[in-house]
């Protein structure tokens, strides 16, 4: 039964052994890929929206996640969107679930999101693949990585119009439950936070690829100089949360006013909690605190490396000279982006699992600003 295959794949947890062919099965044929991600990204850039555009992202993964009543598939964070898969007969509660998404982005969070599901038959007839690969971050849960070319396909043919999902009407709300942003921005520890983004050039040999990403890795893992932006006491929290307006357009029912004092009075609470370590039934704050750092998704692999570094700026010239060559030798395309923070946004459907996720991003342009200087080098 194909809806079992994600399940059945084994996790891999050394981030290094990324670039093994043999981690990836590739996605039953009767499957779909859901695409999702911001129009006219630059302009809400532009104005700062960076915790906007991160809440839209991780919106695609939640309601898809809810709709699906928790079922695995795999799903990756881009910042902007997101990408996942879907066995056939959750295909149409994903297209809902992505319907009513894009119509929440404009609605309440005035961005305007393009979403697409495309059949995995028609990515292979085009002569590309869909493989996927579970990496466990931590022993509590596991994030997919995509290989094969047909995920960045899917990108591009939704930017052309293809494959489109129409917004579900004014007013639809898709079930967000578990989403929030509660976190302040996360400062840099080791002088600056580092966006990286590196994509195959086009006609480029996969194994000079696949050495360019081991490369990068290497310098990473084999650095004192380097680690995830989160720190091992997690990440400040005060309140009111900065994240409340967010939080409070994720509630379903009711006037915008009654959501938001409901929201200001339910972190209080959870802050109280977390400020004076209360045990509250089964929660534990410190466990719960070890788990957010530990479950971070701060590097991933979907067709490109994405990684959000906390790093010196001496890593940051290592990276980019590597880098500088490869591009020189025709081998990738790459955008680094440096800030001062990073930030993240958390799906939590239950506090008292060990499974949820928090999706980071550089907090001043992060992956989107990466993006960007990617572009312009192909321009």
């Amino acid at each position: 039964m194909t809806s079992a295959f994600y399940s059945g794949i084994p996790v891999f947890r050394g981030f290094t052994s990324l670039m093994d062919p043999a981690l990836y099965s590739p996605l039953p044929d009767d499957w779909s890929v859901g695409v999702a991600d911001i129009v006219d990204l630059t302009k809400a850039i532009a104005a700062q929206r960076y915790k906007a555009v991160n809440m839209a992202g991780a919106a695609v993964i939640a309601a898809v996640t809810n709709a699906l009543e928790g079922r695995e598939f795999p799903f990756v964070f881009g910042g902007d969107g997101a990408s996942f898969a879907v066995a056939p007969n959750d295909l149409e509660l994903a297209r809902e679930a992505l319907a009513a998404t894009a119509t929440w982005v404009r609605e309440d969070l005035d961005l305007r999101m393009r979403v697409a599901l495309v059949p995995v038959s028609v990515i292979r007839a085009h002569g590309l693949d869909v493989r996927v690969a579970r990496f466990g971050p931590s022993a509590n849960l596991s994030y997919a990585m995509f290989s094969g070319g047909g995920l960045a396909w899917a990108d591009a043919a939704m930017k052309r119009g293809e494959f489109a999902i129409t917004e579900a009407p004014a007013g639809t709300q898709p079930d967000l439950s578990g989403l929030s942003c509660r976190f302040e921005v996360i400062p840099a520890a080791r002088g600056l936070i580092l966006s990286v983004l590196v994509m195959p050039a086009q006609g480029a040999d996969p194994s000079a690829f696949r050495n360019v990403i081991e490369d990068i890795i290497h310098l990473v893992e084999r650095s004192p100089d380097a680690g995830r932006p989160v720190p091992p006491q997690g990440p400040p929290l005060t309140w009111p949360p900065q994240g409340l307006e967010y939080e409070a357009r994720t509630k379903r029912g009711g006037p915008l006013l009654a959501r938001r004092a409901s929201v200001l009075a339910y972190t209080l609470f959870v802050y109280l909690i977390m400020r004076f370590d209360l045990k509250v039934g089964g929660f534990v704050p410190k466990l719960y605190t070890r788990q957010v750092v530990e479950n971070s998704d701060f590097r991933k692999y979907d067709d490109g490396l994405r990684m959000i570094l906390d790093c010196t700026p001496e890593l940051e010239r290592a990276l980019s000279d590597r880098l500088a060559i490869a591009a020189r030798d025709g081998i990738v395309r790459y955008g680094l982006y440096q800030q001062d923070a990073a930030m993240m946004t958390c799906f939590t459907p239950s506090a008292l699992r060990s499974d949820h996720v928090h999706f980071i991003d550089g907090a001043r342009g992060g992956y989107a600003s990466a993006a960007t200087a990617l572009k312009a080098m192909t321009a």
